[in-house]
């Protein structure tokens, strides 16, 4: 029974690997759609936030002017559009449309005693134009909250009386400021109006009106949102305000601006992305800091990388004004940052040269062919296979039961939420693929250096461990005749060892990257391209595979036993433990502090990223061809000699998971990760060579003049 069950477990390996193989072809075709639909939308948008302006003007001694002529130089310079915000009594008062007084303020403007018991908002326009345009959305703005008003005037100036305190009165949001609208129209500017939530409650009718007119008016094709919640989303329980305000976006064809990086995606923004068809583009924001900060060259390669990188296709510049004590000033960011954009070698020239030319982004193309979803569910079976071959690997005999099991659970996790069960196998296959690499190698490596060992699951993926009665007998094995452990094996000549080491290399790589078509064929969704939705699981991707491969390295090799485990985890806990249990979690905070995208970098390599970037175009991962794979190299080079050098393969697998890491960033373009995943190959087995070359050189110096320390340290 037990022989039949062997057999059916080898077979069953077979199996699996057949249908991983099939899983990963038929991702293939899914990545090709993705390539066309990355391909789909190269046009950028330069927007700059009008309030910033407005409120630089307001330092300076014509405010008017300087907003007229820097809404020029901005326009000369590059920006396409201006973010508009919903206005509030202070912006008006900023933009120079109106001034309000508090009760008290009014009567002594008009040489009155102040009235007793009132406390309302006196607002006077600031001219007949101001009374036209203005004088309705902000009478309109109490008319939606139903506070009463009257009529006011003084000094030539008309005006109402608003029976609220001004501390309230200022808080009050009010449509967008027709003037301002007017004038950016003016300045051949396109317009982006930035809606908030807090309008309320939502009035499906009048907003019906505003779209209509900004897209009529104004040819506004694409709203941003200011807050942390899209129009619409507080209201939705009650008045189904989301679905009304997607509705009307859809019918006035307006898509919406994504912002890039925030802490919390905007709330409801998911739904407005789905009823708009995803009409979506995603925006890369220049913070006020930034924008006065950083050089000019800087802030381009910025913008290079974000449109290349992460298919940014709106860029949003903030300007700022700050007051500078040593030249007794105020300094703006205006001129400078139009600087930036300006020139043959500005912003602007070298994004168009990289094939980012200014216009009217449009959305990504994506549609699905037909073919498509039956693909997906040949790749989500690929993905438990590999799965069920990972566990496989630690478990004996248990291929088939775990593969099965899989299925059910993968199916009925489908109904429940697909996109968890996506994600879910994504996440298993990316952890999957790399361990298998590297357990690969250790069984290669155990073959050559641990003599006979115990076979679990099939002759090629077994776990090994050497019986003592047999390694006495055997070259090269684990134990030497007195019994010790041996540490140093037979000697290799250089060239076998360099091949066997590349050619291990090479094949743990590609059982790795077999992970990639799985991820991205069950990620194939315009949600993952606009980071909609995010995969999940990023910090378990890079330390599962490490501890999973660090766990077949010190437990499945002879070495240790599992009731010497027992015996170490019941001694007691020493200062040593506790020390090096410290040194191991600041190395595992300092590794997972630089992965992701809020990942932390010195000032160093900045710069010398900066240098891979524009000499590539494509800059490869640090942490793969400056650690991982050439000390991934060297340690298999020199693990056919030295049992220490087998701890290298643990360093290794990190560079193996972050490949595969590299393509679970779909909004970044399938093409860039793979250059940078070549790349990182390549410079990292040039310098992995260059590592054994350095080793060899040192070992022969050592063998030459130190011989008597070399002979001790080998027996």
């Amino acid at each position: 029974m037990l022989v039949r069950w062997q057999q059916w477990n080898r077979w069953a390996r077979l199996a699996l690997w057949i249908i991983a193989l099939i899983g990963v072809a038929a991702a293939l075709p899914l990545g090709a759609v993705r390539m066309d639909t990355e391909r789909s939308s190269k046009e950028v948008e330069y927007v700059f936030d009008y309030r910033d302006i407005v409120e630089v003007a307001e330092l300076q001694p014509k405010p008017q002017q300087f907003l007229a002529e820097h809404l020029e130089l901005l326009a000369e310079a590059g920006v396409t559009t201006m973010a508009v915000y919903e206005s509030s009594l202070k912006e008006l008062v900023q933009s120079g449309r109106l001034t309000y007084y508090s009760s008290r303020d009014a009567a002594l403007l008009q040489g009155k005693f102040e009235p007793v018991g009132q406390n309302f908002t006196y607002i006077l326009f600031n001219g007949p134009e101001e009374e036209e345009k203005i004088g309705p959305i902000v009478r309109e703005a109490f008319d939606h909250i139903d506070v009463a008003y009257s009529d006011w005037s003084y000094g030539g100036r008309n005006g109402i009386v608003v029976e609220l305190p001004v501390a309230e009165s200022v808080m009050k949001t009010m449509t967008f400021d027709p003037m301002s609208l007017d004038a950016i129209r003016a300045a051949g500017l396109r317009v982006l109006p930035r809606f908030s939530d807090r309008m309320r409650p939502y009035d499906q009718e009048e907003m019906d009106a505003l779209l209509g007119q900004l897209k009529e008016e104004y040819g506004v094709n694409r709203v941003l949102f200011d807050g942390d919640k899209v129009k619409g989303a507080s209201d939705q329980a009650e008045l189904k305000s989301l679905d009304g305000f997607g509705e009307l976006l859809d019918k006035y064809g307006i898509g919406l601006a994504a912002i890039e990086n925030l802490k919390k995606p905007q709330q409801g923004i998911n739904k407005l992305a789905y009823l708009t068809n995803y009409n979506v583009v995603r925006l890369y924001s220049l913070s006020e800091k930034d924008g006065l900060d950083m050089s000019p060259g800087a802030i381009t390669d910025r913008f290079l990388l974000a449109a290349k990188d992460r298919n940014i296709r709106m860029f949003f510049l903030n300007g700022s004004i700050e007051a500078n004590t040593e030249k007794a000033k105020f300094v703006h960011s205006l001129d400078k940052l139009a600087e930036t954009l300006d020139g043959e070698n500005g912003l602007v020239a070298q994004m168009t040269e990289a094939g980012f030319a200014p216009g009217d982004p449009k959305p990504f193309a994506f549609e699905q062919p037909s073919w498509a979803k039956p693909l997906r569910g040949v790749v989500a079976i690929g993905a438990i296979a590999i799965i069920a071959l990972m566990v496989g690997a630690f478990i004996p005999g248990v291929y088939l039961p775990v593969f099965l099991l899989g299925l059910v659970g993968s199916a009925g996790l489908y109904v429940l939420n697909s996109s968890t069960m996506e994600q879910a196998l994504a996440l298993g296959a990316a952890i999957s693929a790399p361990t298998l690499g590297l357990v690969w190698v250790m069984n290669r490596i155990y073959s050559r250096t641990i003599g006979e060992r115990r076979m679990i699951g099939g002759p090629n993926w077994s776990v090994g461990r050497s019986k003592t009665v047999n390694a006495l007998h055997q070259p090269g094995a684990v134990y030497d005749n007195g019994g010790k452990m041996k540490w140093v094996f037979p000697a290799m000549s250089f060239g076998r060892r360099f091949g066997i080491a590349l050619t291990w290399f090479v094949v743990a790589t590609l059982i790795s990257l077999m992970a990639v078509p799985l991820v991205f064929g069950l990620l194939n969704n315009i949600t993952y391209m606009l980071v909609l939705e995010q995969f999940r699981g990023v910090s378990l991707l890079h330390l599962a595979p490490i501890a999973l491969v660090a766990v077949y390295v010190l437990l499945y090799n002879g070495q240790l036993s599992m009731g010497k485990v027992r015996d170490i985890l019941s001694k007691p806990i020493t200062l040593t433990w506790i020390v090096l249990a410290a040194v191991i979690g600041a190395v595992g905070y300092y590794y997972l502090s630089r992965t992701g995208n809020a990942g932390q970098v010195s000032s160093i390599e900045l710069v010398i990223r900066g240098w891979l970037e524009s000499t590539f175009g494509v800059r490869p991962r640090f942490k793969e061809f400056l650690l991982a794979h050439p000390l991934l190299l060297l340690g298999l080079f020199l693990s056919l000699r030295y049992r220490a050098a087998w701890l290298l393969v643990i360093v290794g697998s990190i560079g193996q998971l972050s490949m595969v890491d590299t393509f679970a960033h779909i909004h970044t373009p399938l093409f860039i990760s793979v250059i940078r995943v070549l790349l990182g190959l390549g410079v990292g087995i040039i310098i992995g060579c260059i590592l054994i070359l350095a080793w060899q050189i040192v070992e022969g110096a050592l063998r030459k003049w130190a011989p008597a320390i070399v002979r001790k340290f080998v027996e």
